[in-house]
């Protein structure tokens, strides 16, 4: 059987493979996102592009070095063409929940699988959901009651929690919004012959 590799440390990202069946080990790819980051905003790359190119990167470097097939994802934030990284503390997850309040924002979401150090399958999911216009008050109980929990997600939020009670309408698929857009990636493990088909 082909071994799979998931290029993250995601802890999300590894339980979706595993609820489908795929046992995937985890190796962080150790890829310095904030410099890459910088290159490619400093050279105006659309917030799409950033997040296809973030999981390539993390797919060919863990692959180059470990056999199978190997999985390397990103998700960005894209608010009207500015990209949201994770907060860095609970202030910053207040600051991203008031920009989002009364918006709809998409979820830019890469998925890329490598072999032997080379791309050979990506596919792109943009989510669209729409938060409701959110008080100050309810930001601040919201921010109390989740905690660090927020700093782990581009939006601070988390919806298959309670960052549920944020949104009034939610276009796309779910697995996808969690950072893994699982169905197409089910797809190609079976034309390849991992899965049954």
């Amino acid at each position: 059987m082909t071994d799979i590799v998931l290029a993250s440390g995601s802890a999300s990202r590894r339980a979706l493979l595993a609820g489908a069946g795929i046992d995937a080990v985890s190796i962080k790819p150790n890829v310095d996102e904030d410099s890459a980051k910088a290159a490619m905003r400093s050279e105006n790359m659309s917030v799409r592009d950033q997040a296809m190119q973030l999981a390539e990167m993390k797919a060919v470097k863990v692959s180059r070095s470990t056999p199978g097939l190997v999985i390397g994802g990103d998700q960005m934030l894209n608010l009207e063409g500015e990209a949201f990284d994770k907060p860095v503390d609970l202030a910053a997850a207040k600051s991203h929940l008031r920009k989002l309040s009364d918006k709809s924002h998409h979820l830019e979401t890469a998925l890329v699988v490598a072999e032997g150090g080379t791309p050979i399958w990506r596919v792109m999911t943009r989510p669209k959901l729409t938060v409701r216009a959110l008080s100050e008050d309810y930001i601040a109980d919201y921010v109390a009651a989740c905690g660090e929990a927020l700093l782990t997600t581009v939006g601070a939020y988390q919806l298959e929690g309670r960052g549920s009670q944020l949104f009034t309408r939610i276009e796309g698929d779910y697995f996808s919004i969690l950072g893994l857009p699982l169905l197409p990636l089910l797809d190609f493990f079976r034309t390849r012959g991992v899965l049954q088909s």
